[in-house]
């Protein structure tokens, strides 16, 4: 807006002083002819003696001489003025140019600080986030190491009752686990078996050894896969 003003102050100073310019260029005497020599008569004739000069109106201006420089004078002054007018206008647009992109610069900070500051929102969002599943993930695994510790416990105590019959009841009954109550057509049922093998694990080696034999004449199959199975589990598979 300042600028503005510099610029419209400057033009009416230029105005102001092509008008006064004008004025005196439009105001100024009209140069006379200097009169002819006193020894020269009205039509170049020389004078005779004891005939008095004659007086010689001083010799005017043509008369289109005055209008003419008037004109010229308007029309530069017309010409200046719509000279002033077209840079006033010119400092006008670029004036405007430079407000309108800085308001574009401003809108453009405005957008990028909301897109930082959602940008951050989310950080923390997904900081928060992580957190919750790392604690979440935490809690399983101590929730798993205490359900296997109460599992080994239960198959412990569990393989030490077996430990304590007779290998031959131990392998019927391990049999049943592991087969079910009866043989399908597709085959022994195995949806039991890895608890057979849990048991198996965590008997005594002499017992163990008792209990497969006594299987291996009744069922070799499944004596076959709970040993290939017990010798994963001993291998940590």
């Amino acid at each position: 807006m300042k600028r503005k003003l510099i610029l419209i102050a400057a033009a009416a100073g230029a105005i102001s002083f092509i008008g006064s310019f004008a004025t005196g260029w439009l105001t100024r005497p009209v140069a006379v002819t200097a009169a002819p020599a006193p020894n020269a008569g009205a039509a170049g004739t020389p004078l005779t003696a004891g005939q008095p000069p004659q007086v010689l109106a001083p010799m005017a201006a043509p008369p289109d001489a005055g209008a003419g420089a008037r004109t010229m004078t308007e029309q530069q002054l017309k010409q200046l003025v719509s000279e002033v007018r077209e840079k006033i206008q010119t400092y006008d647009d670029k004036l405007k140019a430079l407000e309108m992109e800085k308001e574009r610069q401003q809108i453009a900070q405005q957008v990028l600080k909301k897109d930082i500051e959602t940008l951050n929102n989310l950080r923390t969002d997904l900081a928060a986030s992580a957190a919750s599943i790392k604690s979440e993930k935490e809690m399983l695994l101590k929730t798993r190491v205490q359900i296997e510790q109460a599992e080994k416990a239960n198959l412990t105590a569990i393989a030490a009752a077996y430990d304590k019959m007779e290998a031959a009841s131990a392998s019927d009954i391990l049999t049943s686990m592991a087969i079910g109550p009866a043989r399908s057509s597709a085959g022994p049922r195995t949806a039991n078996i890895d608890d057979a093998v849990k048991i198996l694990h965590f008997m005594q080696d002499r017992t163990k050894a008792k209990v497969l034999a006594e299987m291996v004449g009744k069922e070799p199959a499944l004596a076959a896969l709970l040993c290939q199975k017990l010798k994963q589990v001993q291998e940590g598979r």
